[in-house]
């Protein structure tokens, strides 16, 4: 293959993976989550390192809750295009930080945020639920595959609690349909 096909063909197959990730990214009507810090893990001579990326989204129906997350990037020629399979390890972390406020009715499993973790067929998503007994949110991270699914999964609670003197904290369970 002569190097101007070559050189085609990587910018053809950059473009196809942005057009991809930019339609698949996010649930609709939210916002890319806001990226806190990265820090390298493996250093690649020529091309971008491998890192861990520390990202912030805020509930986009509850109001006072934060989530942030951590995942591996790779680095290397395909993370270089966009198109490397990102790896399912994610850690999350969610955290009231102001008065609780429900925008609208949720379901349990209701995805707070999207991403798409590799070209074709592989997602990362942060869902919640309601736990009605201890009035606490559950949100959970996970990543899924089309062919093989992925076990490897992180779970954070948030305890509705009063905030600044206030009244008491909203029930969760009055939100769930």
């Amino acid at each position: 293959m002569s190097s101007l096909m070559h050189r085609l063909l990587i910018s053809s197959l950059a473009a196809f993976a942005a057009m991809i990730l930019a339609c698949e990214r996010g649930v609709a009507g939210s916002e890319d989550p806001d990226l806190i810090f990265r820090k390298s893990t493996v250093f690649n001579f020529l091309t971008p390192n491998d890192k861990l990326a520390t990202y912030g989204i805020d509930d986009p129906v509850v109001e006072g809750v934060a989530c942030h997350f951590t995942v591996p990037e790779k680095g290397g020629l395909a993370g270089a295009f966009g198109v490397a399979e990102q790896v399912s390890d994610i850690s999350l972390a969610c955290r009231q930080y102001g008065p609780i406020k429900f925008r609208e009715k949720f379901e349990q499993g209701d995805v707070v945020f999207r991403e798409r973790r590799a070209v074709l067929f592989k997602k990362m998503q942060i869902v919640r639920g309601c736990d009605v007994k201890r009035n606490i949110l559950i949100y959970m991270v996970y990543s899924d595959k089309l062919i093989e699914g992925s076990p490897k999964n992180s779970t954070s609670a948030v305890p509705l609690q009063p905030w600044g003197g206030g009244s008491d904290a909203p029930k969760c369970a009055d939100w769930v349909k």
